[in-house]
């Protein structure tokens, strides 16, 4: 019997039933759905608390073993002999500063300039080398860097010095920068550059006037993220500013620095010079911080990213 031949009743009661069952069959597709969804975004949540988990302990933990021994004196005296109760960091907040400044001076213009050739210049053969080294740079320890930089900065001149501190932390940053501002450059659409040499400029003139600083936002946000790296780097010091126990702002003299005393004052004997470590770890962390935020307001405040 056909379809058309079927009493009409009948026609509705199978086709009533074919609804019921896709209807169900949809029903239980969108449940399946849902719970897969929900289940992806609660694990996508716990990954987040995972990962900011660390830093939430590490800060809370530093809060509560060296909020109590940031003071004055914490910031504006030099340590106290070994054994004597008080004094502070003044020399190695200073001294910190100092050879991030060295460091800077020296990595920020070579790195993106090396950044902006390698852009530039992705496919050549010295592009690739200069590339692939700074890969290998990026992941060589800090210590292997500073022993290096102890044979060829501080031996030959038999003298630790603020300078050669702050070469060895330039030679870690340059990487950074480097690869950093190579991949903002190749963000920027290629349209700006046929646009700019359309108008008459020179290759060289678009690369820095227009190329570079479009992509300047970003190629700030990662020259921060390598000061603020280099700024907690202790081993290359070790090797090379040496530290200093007295205040130092000479670049030819062995200077202190704010990691190395925490270091120092961590492995030694004294109670007081353990509650000036954790001080000292927690106003370094807020150095860290403020540095990551000036990175978010330069590229949001500063160049409009983050608006309308």
């Amino acid at each position: 019997m056909t379809a058309s031949a079927m009493p009409s009743s009948r026609r509705d009661l199978a086709s009533r039933s074919y609804r019921d069952v896709l209807a169900a069959s949809t029903a239980r597709t969108l449940a399946r759905r849902r719970v897969v969804n929900h289940t992806m975004i609660g694990l996508t949540y716990v990954a987040a608390l995972v990962a900011t988990l660390p830093l939430i302990l590490i800060l809370w933990h530093l809060l509560e073993q060296g909020a109590t021994s940031v003071n004055w004196d914490f910031f504006t005296k030099i340590p106290k002999p070994a054994g004597d109760v008080g004094g502070g960091m003044a020399n190695g907040i200073v001294g910190t500063g100092m050879l991030v400044l060295i460091a800077s001076l020296v990595g920020l213009p070579v790195g993106v300039g090396a950044g902006l050739y390698l852009a530039e210049q992705r496919g050549g053969k010295l592009a690739m080398v200069v590339r692939f080294l700074s890969d290998v740079l990026n992941g060589l320890p800090s210590i292997v860097l500073g022993i290096f930089a102890w044979q060829m900065l501080v031996r030959p001149f038999k003298h630790f010095s603020a300078l050669s501190g702050g070469l060895a932390l330039a030679a870690m940053m340059i990487p950074l920068v480097t690869r950093a501002t190579e991949e903002m450059i190749r963000l920027v659409p290629v349209s700006m550059r046929e646009a700019a040499l359309a108008l008459g400029y020179t290759k060289w003139r678009t690369s820095l006037g227009v190329v570079l600083r479009t992509a300047l936002p970003g190629i700030v946000t990662g020259a921060l993220v390598a000061v603020a790296r280099i700024a907690g780097e202790t081993a290359p010091l070790i090797f090379t500013a040496f530290g200093n126990q007295f205040w130092s702002v000479s670049p030819f003299q062995p200077i202190a620095a704010l990691p190395m005393q925490i270091y120092l004052y961590a492995i030694s004997p004294y109670d007081d010079w353990h509650r000036q470590a954790w001080a000292g770890a927690l106003v370094l962390l807020a150095l860290v911080l403020i540095i990551s935020l000036a990175a978010r307001f330069a590229t949001r405040s500063r160049f409009g990213l983050g608006g309308d």
